[in-house]
């Protein structure tokens, strides 16, 4: 293997007589190629370098730029060294053999990477290790001890109560009026003294038939921007100048409205689809890079669901598949994912937003319009960052089904199979797709550059990642 690294100490000579477009395609090939190969402190260096030169080639800066940010990503999330991750192994599973080790990595249960020639292992992948144990330990025995557990005795019994409410319009029912406080901390001295600090946060999409009474009630400062509906992504902006020593705070407080909504499948109307409609056109394509018709993905959606043609049945049978196939695992961040449908189906793993990037690129695939809707789930004491989707069935409208959520504890077919045509009360509705612009626009790369959840921060000198802040969110229920 070529060993690139060695190349950088004459890396900044050779920046300095770049001038052709050809100068410049060498180095962004040099960077890849660094890249690709894991010598991620290289990657940075050369894009330093890049910065320190005047009038350098804008596109080449800001592709270096980009790189650089995903590297320094990466570093966050394989942070462990491998004596560190086997202690976190043994403190959750007990003694592990060094065969034990190695098979799990290489069955890829265990994940890790090769990083500035270091092994580097995921910072979640200890308890990533026992969740995707337990699934595959669970397939052989009773789900007995899963099904005990409170947050799904709670969710069986709300879904329980939303199927005695719904009738034969389908409507969203079960009101839940909860009170959100969010806020965003800028950890101190991240941005110099005296610089405009940039922040949206989120806010629940308006004009939508589930979430409603949406009541603004107070706002850290006084001065503030919300998106337009029409927005993929459902923001509130704001501005705040940076004190030395103290954290910038960003807060705001919010009333609003959340109903469930359950089809009862066997009694919807499914008609042939309007292939050349503006909908079916759009929520049938690709949107790369996590949208997508892979190899892979057109294997795996075939053969699946072989050759049938009927959408309600092709839905049912990739559904199920995941509940078979695919544990719920802790996620790096996707911004370091190249293409999220593939590592799902590389790893046999996800949380909910890379299980509905997968589902939504078979379906979409089998010609079946689908898309994306996430926010939070907001059940009391499991609140979380959450992925879903609705598809469209000519005939009926939009469905929703969540792909991640567990099979439930009942003989009933409704409740056992709620996820598949329903969505509970505690939600937060943010996004209605990926990657859509923000408003106003920001103007470096994003943290998440697909969804929106948490929040995005910057200033002048560039993004404000995931580590320079801190977020939290308190939900009060009206009784």
């Amino acid at each position: 293997m070529k060993n690139i690294k060695l190349l950088v100490p004459a890396l900044f000579f050779m920046l300095l007589g770049c001038r052709t477009s050809s100068d410049f395609s060498q180095v962004l090939e040099d960077l890849q190629e660094n890249f690709d190969f894991g010598n991620l402190s290289t990657v940075i260096q050369i894009s330093d370098s890049l910065n320190k030169i005047k009038g350098e080639n804008k596109k080449v800066v800001h592709t270096a730029d980009s790189m650089k940010q995903i590297a320094q990503r990466i570093n966050i999330d394989f942070s462990l060294t491998e004596d560190q991750v086997v202690k976190q192994i043994e403190k959750l599973n007990g003694p592990v053999s060094s065969f034990e080790k190695s098979a799990w990595e290489k069955e890829g249960w265990l994940e890790f990477r090769i990083i500035d020639g270091e092994k580097k292992y995921f910072k979640r992948a200890a308890s990533n290790l026992m969740l995707i144990k337990k699934f595959h330990e669970q397939k052989e025995k009773s789900q007995s001890e899963t099904w005990k557990d409170p947050a799904m005795i709670f969710r069986l019994n709300h879904t329980g109560e939303v199927l005695k409410s719904s009738d034969s319009q389908n409507r969203p029912v079960v009101p839940v009026k909860m009170n959100i406080s969010y806020t965003i901390t800028v950890h101190p001295d991240v941005v110099p003294e005296g610089e405009k600090i940039r922040c949206w946060l989120p806010w629940p999409k308006e004009g939508l038939p589930r979430q409603k009474e949406i009541k603004l009630i107070s706002t850290s400062v006084p001065e503030f921007l919300i998106a337009p509906d029409t927005a993929t992504h459902s923001t509130i902006y704001m501005e705040a100048i940076s004190k030395k020593g103290t954290p910038t705070v960003f807060q705001i407080s919010f009333d609003y409205t959340s109903e469930a909504q359950h089809y009862n499948m066997p009694d919807i109307r499914i008609l042939p689809y309007d292939k050349t409609s503006t909908n079916y056109l759009k929520y049938t394509s690709e949107q790369l890079p996590h949208i997508c018709f892979t190899d892979k993905v057109k294997q795996l959606a075939d053969s699946i669901t072989g050759n049938d043609i009927d959408p309600a049945s092709i839905v049912r049978k990739i559904y199920l598949w995941f509940k078979d196939n695919i544990p719920w695992a802790g996620a790096l961040e996707y911004s370091i994912i190249p293409n999220i449908p593939e590592y799902v189906i590389q790893y046999k793993r996800g949380d909910c937003g890379m299980q509905t990037f997968l589902f939504m690129s078979m379906l979409r695939y089998k010609g079946i319009p689908v898309r994306w809707q996430s926010g939070w789930m907001m059940p009391p004491d499991n609140e979380n960052l959450h992925d879903w989707s609705e598809v469209y069935f000519e005939g009926t409208g939009w469905i929703p089904v969540d792909v991640s959520y567990d099979l439930q504890n009942s003989e009933n077919p409704l409740l056992k199979y709620f996820y598949l045509s329903g969505v509970d009360s505690y939600r937060l509705i943010l996004n209605e797709g990926v990657s859509g612009p923000l408003h106003p626009e920001k103007h470096y790369m994003r943290s998440e550059p697909n969804d929106f959840q948490r929040g995005e921060v910057e200033w002048k000198g560039g993004n404000l990642y995931f580590d320079k802040w801190d977020y939290d969110m308190k939900i009060g229920y009206a009784k």
